[in-house]
């Protein structure tokens, strides 16, 4: 169930609050997850609104004591000053990553690092570094539910918009690539519902991104040194119109990572591209 400020529990650890902000790119809203009942911990307690501040505070009931952050982007981290200010909770995430779309008040207490790990009574969450979507990702992996909290890292119903410079797309692609190692049995996205099947879906997730890098390089071939404004309507031709201005974000991640990997070439004089072909 998927209905803002209404708490729903998932298993006997985990509860969702969805906040009331839909949008094209926040679906239904953001989730906030609270995990445990004695001694809660506020997994993204998403954006600054009011309402919602509330609702996590009721379902807390005086008992929240870490609020924990997958990243710093508006949608998923302001509420943080407000929870932690009514409670005393400790803040716990990587500061913001250096880009346009940040949430520049988050201050963590414990800054994260990867394989961290925060344990407590009634469950265990361990802290996957997960750079890609933007450089300050984690993934937190509950071991007792062998369930992800995917933030951004991987969204129900769509894929995951990559924003240069702190999105890379080379580091979102390993960085799914990591998730398999884990025993994942549930996916809890920063939207929309729980997955499960984890492993086919981060494998469809790797296998889609890869197959679009290839249109990209099609779509080179095509037009020749080129723009991203040229580009995008030939990559994205299964895409709507009206999503392209989001698309040519991920399109010069694409190409970033060709250039990473001396397949692509960019001409900054005229910000063209081209393939790198001997």
């Amino acid at each position: 169930m998927l209905e803002p400020g209404i708490p729903f529990r998932l298993n006997s650890r985990v509860r969702r609050l969805v906040a009331p902000n839909p949008g094209v790119m926040t679906g239904p809203g953001t989730n906030t997850y609270l995990l445990g009942d004695d001694e809660v911990a506020v997994l993204d307690p998403g954006p600054a609104i009011p309402q919602h501040v509330d609702a996590i505070l009721e379902a807390g009931a005086g008992r929240i004591r870490w609020i924990v952050c997958t990243h710093t982007h508006p949608d998923h981290s302001p509420a943080w000053q407000a929870v932690a200010e009514a409670t005393g909770a400790q803040a716990i995430g990587a500061s913001p990553a250096d880009d346009m779309f940040q949430d520049d008040t988050f201050r963590p207490a414990r800054e994260l690092q990867h394989d961290d790990l925060l344990s407590a009574p009634e469950f265990t969450l361990r802290a996957v570094h997960t750079p890609g979507h933007v450089s300050n990702h984690f993934c937190f992996f509950l071991e007792e539910e062998r369930m992800l909290f995917a933030g951004d890292h991987i969204m129900n119903g769509s894929t995951v918009v990559i924003v240069p410079p702190s999105g890379d797309m080379k580091a979102y692609i390993e960085s799914l690539q990591l998730l398999l190692r884990y025993p994942l049995k549930f996916i809890a996205p920063g939207h929309g519902e729980v997955m499960e099947d984890s492993h086919q879906v981060v494998e469809w997730l790797v296998r889609h991104r890869l197959k679009r890098e290839q249109k990209v390089i099609s779509g080179l071939r095509q037009l020749g040194r080129a723009p991203v404004d040229a580009l995008v309507e030939v990559v994205y031709d299964d895409v709507a119109t009206s999503l392209h201005k989001m698309a040519r974000l991920s399109l010069t991640a694409h190409l970033i990572k060709l250039h990473q990997e001396h397949r692509a070439v960019h001409h900054p004089a005229d910000d063209t591209w081209e393939l790198f072909e001997i």
